[in-house]
């Protein structure tokens, strides 16, 4: 090992195709183009950052020039132009940073250099990385040469992003497109190199170098050479969750167990545990949202390949997950979801982040509240649900299973009937036997068996008495009810009746004086409202609807502005609920009311009606007023 230390990016930089990771399909087009001899004047490598363009780009100028390829075609690395190009002194490769070197007069000077033939080797390699910083001027200039370079000339362009290139430019050259690194493969990679470097590292720790460089290669080493620095060679789970800033899944795990309980406390508890640690509320949010996500996937076998976790931690998910409801989870989701999209808009991001927790700690019970709708609290009076009023199910009483189609038989056998009593029906003379009904007498037939008697437990403390059926040896004919039992429907019966006596009568006359009155209402200075009301009519639908009838759309509008106000005035002057809409008839005719205001040429007219000599004498002298 040289003194002088080198990154790991560098040093384990990929000098064949099959030391290259994760880009098999790249990899194997190129070497099939090399062995026969189907080489493109003009490639373009595009992708994400990290994922091996520039270094596919250097591997393929240097097997293109050796001298003696291997077999599997790569690179020998002991001629002479391998030699050249691993100690950076090859004339045959050039290499262009586009992102300082963008302007018309790099890509001219480039164009000079490709006039000149190769002093050794077969071909002039061109890698101009970054190429989408080229100006608009510099691609114009450099189409003529990429379209129709020397027989000696091949260049390879590289990009991060292929949508900011001329498709002049994309349509001269083959393009490759680059993936992502899978997780599984940056690992496998990281240990390989641990395991060169005599690194003591756990697969978990690795996992989490993998999964926080998504899909790069150059961060992943990069993480690594901190980590085994911060850990003197020894990089386990916890070091590496500390130093890459993360959260562990135990932290997760503790915090949903405290929603499921729905203990807020310890949510808020668990939160400040993590913001005294110096994480950012939106750091907690992302992982909140990661940890849900991964449960989710743990309810289906089917999706268990896109759980990107740890191999150790999968147990312990797939045990949780089924611990968690669907609902819940998708639920919470959701919540964590609309938290995160406005976190960065919230003033106090403290108390943001809390209010996430504390809607979460309640999202189960809102999810099972849909469950028990049906179930309804019978305790202070003892009415059944309607829907369950024939067969009343008690947790403390055993209830026989339904009984068949009933027979038409001459005794039947006497069942316990647990429902409550009718609305209708006052309870103060409810007997114990029901009143005999006329029936035809039916044909004789064998007395059947005695049915056995339901079994009734004794009811415990806090059953409603009204629930409980008499005692199998009660002997009494009537049964009584409690004094503090109280008639409802009489007490709410009585009640609305003592509130329509004294309500006022709603008649025709009083809506109508009602109606005047608001239109007298509208002062002077809003005149247009006062015209659209003498073209607005009124109608009273007893008891309690009025009715404004509008012809056009426009007046319908101005009624619907003011409907709020004539609400409050109606119910205020009438003391009753009547309710206010607005209707349009088209063709409705609006009666006239009080005398028409005339025109100054309509009251002259009317005059000389009147005044028939007024009317002679302004024909006579041909009077002409204007008005």
């Amino acid at each position: 090992m040289s003194d002088q230390y080198i990154v790991s990016a560098r040093k384990y930089r990929p000098q064949t195709f099959d030391t290259v990771v994760g880009q098999e399909h790249i990899t194997t087009t190129l070497k099939n183009a090399i062995r026969h001899n189907h080489l493109a004047h003009a490639y373009l490598f595009c992708g994400p950052r990290g994922v091996g363009k520039t270094t596919c780009a250097r591997i393929l100028a240097k097997t293109i020039n050796c001298e003696n390829p291997t077999a599997d075609i790569e690179a020998c690395g002991t001629c002479a132009t391998c030699q050249s190009f691993n100690n950076n002194t090859s004339f045959n490769v050039f290499e262009l940073d586009a992102a300082s070197n963008n302007s018309v007069d790099d890509i001219r000077n480039l164009t000079d250099q490709v006039r000149f033939a190769p002093q050794q080797g077969k071909y002039k390699i061109y890698i101009i990385d970054e190429v989408h910083m080229l100006s608009a001027a510099a691609f114009n200039a450099f189409l003529k040469t990429l379209e129709e370079p020397p027989p000696y000339a091949i260049f390879i362009l590289a990009t991060t992003e292929k949508h900011k290139i001329l498709p002049t430019i994309l349509s001269r050259c083959q393009i490759f497109d680059f993936k992502r690194i899978t997780t599984t493969d940056i690992v496998n990679h990281l240990h390989s190199i641990a395991t060169k470097e005599g690194v003591v590292a756990q697969e978990a720790g690795l996992h989490v170098i993998a999964q926080k460089s998504e899909g790069c290669m150059r961060d992943a080493l990069s993480m690594l050479d901190r980590i085994v620095s911060f850990t003197n060679g020894m990089l386990t789970y916890q070091s590496t969750m500390e130093h890459l800033n993360l959260l562990d899944a135990d932290y997760y795990f503790k915090l949903t167990d405290y929603l499921l309980s729905q203990d807020v406390s310890g949510a808020l508890l668990q939160l400040d545990s993590a913001l005294e640690r110096g994480f950012e509320g939106d750091v907690i949010l992302e992982g909140m949202a990661e940890h849900l996500r991964n449960l989710l996937l743990c309810k289906d076998p089917r999706m268990a390949k896109l759980l990107d976790v740890p191999a150790d931690h999968k147990p312990v998910f797939h045990e949780k997950a089924n611990q968690t409801p669907p609902s819940f989870i998708i639920s919470a989701l959701n919540v964590v979801n609309d938290s995160e999209i406005n976190y960065k808009n919230a003033t106090n991001k403290r108390l943001h982040v809390e209010m996430c927790l504390i809607r979460l700690c309640y999202v189960l019970q809102v999810t099972s509240a849909s469950a028990g709708d049906e179930k309804k609290n019978t305790d202070s009076i003892g009415f059944a649900p309607p829907k369950a009023a024939a067969h009343v199910a008690h947790p403390q009483v055993q209830q026989a299973p339904p009984p068949p189609p009933p027979v038409p038989q001459p005794a039947p056998a006497k069942v316990i009937d647990l429902a409550p009593p009718p609305h209708d029906v006052l309870p103060a003379s409810i007997t114990a036997e029901p009143e005999p009904v006329m029936q035809p007498k039916p044909a004789p037939q064998p007395k059947p068996a005695p049915q056995p008697a339901m079994p009734v437990q004794p009811l415990a403390s806090n059953v409603n008495p009204i629930f409980a059926p008499p005692p199998p040896e009660a002997t009494t004919t009537t049964r009584r009810i409690s004094k503090n039992f109280i008639d409802l429907d009489a007490v709410i019966d009585a009640e609305l009746k003592n509130q329509q006596a004294e309500r006022k009568q709603v008649t025709l006359e009083l809506v109508q004086s009602i109606w005047q009155m608001y239109k007298d209402s509208i002062p002077i200075t809003r005149s247009s409202l006062r015209s659209q009301l003498t073209m607005m009519d009124m109608e009273f639908y007893p008891p309690d609807e009025v009715r404004i009838i509008c012809k056009d759309e426009m007046i319908e509008s101005a009624a619907n502005n003011e409907r709020n106000t004539l609400i409050d005035l109606f119910r205020k002057e009438s003391e009753n609920p009547l309710r206010v809409r607005v209707e349009l008839r088209k063709d409705m005719v609006i009666k006239e009311e009080g005398p028409k205001v005339l025109s100054k040429p309509e009251v002259l007219e009317e005059m000389k009606k009147k005044n028939p000599s007024l009317a002679k004498l302004c024909d006579a002298l041909n009077m002409q007023i204007e008005w």
